[in-house]
């Protein structure tokens, strides 16, 4: 009880601070921001924020970028520079090539595109962008992570780590006794480093997206071509490594003749099932987390939209919006968790039915068992 009563008194602190820097803000600006309103556009800004980038965002003013490596292929080869030469507008000369970020009346809008004879074309683009850098961050925090537990108990042997060595093996301990070893079993070992790796990666990238500063900022899990990769892994392992009973149950289910042939009503549903869940599993951890960022967003952009208003609606606005913004990120930040746990948990499920044996496969592993 005690220790609720410390977590709520430090909350309330955060939030009257937060109202206290943001709300005089607001009501300095009351007048230019009436004369600027139509200037807001939430659209666009939302989309920024949940966009990828060739620059990462400063906090506060989004003029200023850290620059990222731009990597392309144009019709004369292979050019490199930094993204803070095509910004704003601005064409960068390399040679015989000019590259510019394409704007929002191209068909490339928001691409590098290289001008040739006043006509736009789209390069090969290998570009580090906000995106995959944050990727990288994410996979080094993962291996991080991971390694350093490996190297305590080779240091400590058996001794119990504390502190954050201490929480990432209770994290393993929880998700790999909890999940992997019920539902797998005696398979768990082969398939437990891919499904411990896809937890820390899947809640690393939830946990960054939620920090306003780098290396935090990127919408990883909110961008679905990620979250799709992720599936189709799953899905791979599934289905390739997956047991000649379990081809049998999807090609030749165990059901009653007339409902395989000559109509095969099963045969088409079970395969068709074979492909939505890797659709599942994309779809809810995108949909989760692009919300999750979006809710968040709107509610930081009301205290603009309603600045117009006079210094009273900015101030009430202000609260109520700093208020809510900081319960939505507590949510998300549980939110964060419970999508990388629910992600591994299906995971080992269809890989689970991917390793599925018949009867008889059971009783002649017991007889060589034994």
């Amino acid at each position: 009880m005690h220790l609720l009563n410390d977590i709520s008194r430090k909350l309330t602190a955060l939030v009257v601070m937060l109202v206290a820097m943001v709300a005089p803000a607001v009501a300095a600006d009351t007048s230019e921001q009436h004369d600027s309103e139509s200037k807001i556009n939430p659209k666009e800004i939302i989309f920024e924020h949940l966009g990828d980038g060739y620059g990462w965002e400063v906090p506060f003013n989004h003029h200023i970028r850290i620059p990222l490596p731009v990597i392309v292929w144009g019709q004369d080869g292979l050019h490199c520079f930094l993204s803070s030469r095509v910004e704003h507008g601005k064409e960068y000369t390399d040679g015989n090539a000019t590259f510019k970020i394409a704007d929002d009346n191209s068909p490339y809008k928001g691409k590098i595109v290289e001008i040739i004879d006043g006509k736009e074309y789209k390069p090969w683009d290998f570009s580090i962008t906000k995106n995959v850098c944050a990727l990288f961050i994410a996979i080094i925090l993962v291996m991080w992570s991971i390694l350093a537990v490996a190297k305590w108990h080779r240091n400590m042997g058996h001794k119990a780590p504390r502190k954050f060595v201490g929480a990432i093996e209770a994290l393993i301990t929880f998700i790999y006794d909890g999940v992997i070893k019920p539902t797998l079993g005696a398979k768990a070992p082969r398939f437990a480093p891919y499904l411990l790796t896809v937890f820390f990666f899947i809640l690393y990238m939830n946990l960054l997206g939620l920090i306003v500063v780098f290396p935090g900022g990127a919408n990883l899990t909110g961008n679905i071509a990620v979250t799709l990769v992720l599936a189709l892994i799953t899905f791979f392992i599934t289905n390739f490594m997956g047991t000649k009973h379990y081809w049998k149950e999807v090609l030749w289910p165990d059901v009653p003749l007339w409902l395989k042939f000559p109509i095969p009503i099963m045969p088409v549903i079970e395969i068709f099932g074979v492909f939505t869940k890797p659709a599942a599993l994309t779809v809810r951890l995108f949909a989760n987390m692009m919300g999750g960022h979006m809710i968040v967003i709107v509610l930081t952009l009301l205290i603009f939209i309603f600045g117009a208003m006079g210094a009273a609606v900015a101030g009430a606005t202000t609260v109520v919006s700093v208020c809510f913004s900081v319960f939505m990120l507590l949510i998300d930040v549980l939110v964060s968790f419970i999508q990388a746990y629910v992600f591994t948990m299906l995971s080992t499920l269809f890989i689970a039915f991917g390793q599925e044996d018949g009867h008889h496969e059971k009783k002649e592993t017991k007889t060589a068992n034994n």
